[in-house]
């Protein structure tokens, strides 16, 4: 058996999520390759893809919102989107790499492979996996016709559905994360009375007026904020002369931080979350993406796995009343383990082996 993983640089969950499966497959003593569909699809798709995402989530994300409520309208009408249009065009390239690789299963952790995917099996016999990494049905996903649809939890099964998802295939395995990234994390050498802030790969969100306000309202706390690929926030940051501020770029050991803060802040992307949630740690939901990300936010909030801030103040206050709170933490703490499945991975790797 051997397995190709596909993903985009739009964001990095999809990436992680890519990563941590091929781990998984690698331990069951699998052949796996993660690719970047648009590295395989065109030589600069990457580069150009990563800088419309980014461009997009400028201005507090104003112009992706609009663009994914596009999405949606979009995705209640019978026409083929022009998504599908796009990444149709490109079957034939795609499924010449597949054929000169030898490989047997393929799973896309982004919604463009999936549907280039798609096209190549109205004509070939193949089998591809989706695997959903937020806690939404995002528009266009109703136009891939996988073997097997993982989604993060079996209370998003009927919202699948509703959105145009064939039944059969869906699998509420969970987003996968590998399981040593709950497993190996340490407990690092900073104080119990710490609070982690971080807004993804990328670095978005109003990091500095939050820094600030956390920083003078909650002094009794160690503040680690986390700045990701975002170079000029770190700098920016790091210019806040307080010890109780520890500003770091972008880290290799996420899973360390998260496990030795008492509390984590981050904005609201589905592979970050899930990462929080299965380590069990209180967690406040700041400085969303509008589009799938407030969906995420929502998913957590109404199963009360986490609290949702939707201003800089909202944000302090929730800190606040988490800190004070024990049995508001053991209550969130008790719903991340009935709705978050830690083993995703390694159950979905299981399926794959036995089923293809």
């Amino acid at each position: 058996m051997k397995v190709l993983i596909l993903t985009c640089s739009t964001g990095g969950g999809h990436n992680s999520c890519a990563r941590y499966l091929k781990e998984e497959f690698n331990d069951h003593g699998i052949t796996c390759d993660y690719q970047d569909y648009f590295d395989i699809v065109g030589k600069k798709a990457s580069q150009i893809a990563e800088k419309i995402y980014l461009d997009t989530t400028k201005n507090n994300g104003l112009i992706f919102k609009g663009v994914y409520r596009l999405g949606e309208l979009y995705d209640k009408t019978p026409i083929p989107s022009p998504v599908y249009g796009l990444n149709k065009l490109v079957k034939e390239k795609l499924y010449k790499f597949i054929c000169d690789n030898g490989y047997d299963l393929i799973i896309g952790t982004h919604l463009f492979p999936c549907i280039a995917l798609t096209a190549i099996k109205k004509e070939h016999d193949i089998k591809f996996v989706n695997v959903a990494t937020d806690y939404e049905c995002i528009p266009f996903w109703s136009e891939t016709n996988p073997d097997v649809f993982v989604i993060p939890a079996a209370e998003l099964k009927e919202r699948f559905i509703a959105k145009g998802v064939k039944p059969d295939c869906l699998f509420p395995f969970g987003i996968p994360v590998a399981s040593r990234f709950f497993q190996k994390a340490k407990q690092l050498a900073i104080p119990s009375k710490s609070i982690l802030l971080t807004s993804g790969s990328m670095g978005f969100g109003k990091m500095m007026e939050l820094t600030k306000a956390l920083l003078t309202q909650i002094p009794e706390y160690t503040l680690i904020v986390i700045c990701g690929n975002n170079k000029k926030m770190q700098e920016e940051l790091t210019k806040i002369k307080d010890p109780n501020l520890k500003v770091l770029g972008f880290v290799n050991n996420i899973n360390d931080y998260i496990k030795s803060c008492e509390i984590v802040m981050t904005k609201p992307g589905g592979l970050t979350t899930t990462e929080v949630a299965g380590m069990r740690k209180p967690l406040i939901h700041v400085m969303p993406i509008p589009g799938v990300e407030n969906y995420n936010a929502a998913f957590f909030a109404d199963h009360k796995m986490a609290l949702r801030a939707e201003t800089i103040n909202d944000a302090v206050k929730c800190a606040k009343e988490l800190i004070q709170n024990k049995t508001l933490q053991q209550e969130m703490m008790a719903n991340q383990a009935k709705y978050i499945n830690n083993y995703a991975a390694y159950e979905l790797v299981e399926y794959l082996i036995k089923n293809y």
